[in-house]
């Protein structure tokens, strides 16, 4: 089984499935990212808040994996945006996860309120030039941060990690990132199980129809879509689950409709506004 690659727009690649460790306790994580390494993670999505670092620094060296087959992505913390905390904040985390560079650092979220999101910006550029990251993006920017961030330095950011799943597409932020070379990267792509996704008619078809599972009928929405997705388990099983998402494949009929179960309307999120989040 091989993960499908997407290329990004600082001419390096990105696994396109990988195991997200948001909500894994610390004293589980190593345990956790090394049974996913076992069953052919190679993309792990952490983020200094939580905690877990040093858990998926333990479970890399202890892999045996080279680190040239691995993928690490980590995130700047709103607290860490003035001055020169954006190089203390990556120093701590490579320390933690025991890594000279990280594969993707992102700023976590915009914090508006706060208006320093242009300087971690232009700090984060300063990282990735001084070779600790080797790609740099966003996560939770909204298309008025993105437009400006870019605005002021001229770097567009490689990817955009925001939340996305079948009741909330977030069209808007998709249509700019298309247009300006930006990958998405859908965290919480199953809808973090808070309405009934797997019970909609369009994804309970999708799934009869290929003898998978809705979960894996979602998931394969995703990457038909150009999305990035990190499904979060910590159950092995259900890591090998979404990991067998790349043999087969949704019919334009299908991927329409599980398109339809968001409305555009703007009411299918499930967790916090990048606007409330400072």
């Amino acid at each position: 089984m091989t993960i499908s690659t997407v290329p990004l727009n600082d001419g390096l690649s990105i696994p396109q499935l990988g195991y997200g460790v948001f909500k894994v306790p610390p004293t589980d994580t190593e345990r956790a990212v090394t049974e996913a390494l076992e069953v052919g993670y190679r993309h792990i999505d952490t983020a200094a808040i939580y905690g877990n670092e040093e858990g998926v620094g333990a479970a890399i060296a202890a892999s045996g994996i080279s680190r040239a087959d691995l993928y690490v992505t980590t995130k700047l913390w709103n607290d860490r945006h003035d001055g020169d905390e954006p190089r203390a904040a990556i120093g701590e985390s490579l320390d933690k996860l025991g890594l000279d560079h990280v594969d993707l650092y992102l700023v976590h979220w915009p914090t508006p309120a706060k208006d320093n999101y242009v300087h971690a910006w232009e700090r984060v550029i300063e990282l990735r030039e001084a070779g600790l990251a080797r790609s740099i993006g966003v996560s939770n920017h909204l298309v008025a941060h993105l437009e400006r961030i870019v605005a002021a330095t001229g770097v567009v950011p490689a990817v955009n990690q925001i939340e996305l799943h079948p009741a909330y597409q977030q069209r808007e932020i998709t249509d700019w990132a298309a247009a300006h070379d930006v990958r998405i990267e859908a965290w919480g792509p199953l809808g973090q199980g808070k309405y009934d996704l797997f019970g909609a008619e369009p994804v309970a078809s999708a799934a009869a129809a290929h003898g998978k599972t809705p979960a894996q009928a979602v998931l394969r929405w995703h990457l038909q879509h150009g999305f990035i997705v990190f499904p979060k388990s910590v159950r092995r099983e259900r890591l090998e689950e979404n990991l067998d998402v790349f043999d087969f494949t949704l019919t334009d009929a299908e991927m329409a409709a599980i398109d339809a179960l968001d409305p555009g309307e703007g009411t299918g999120r499930v967790s916090a506004h990048p606007d409330e989040v400072n």
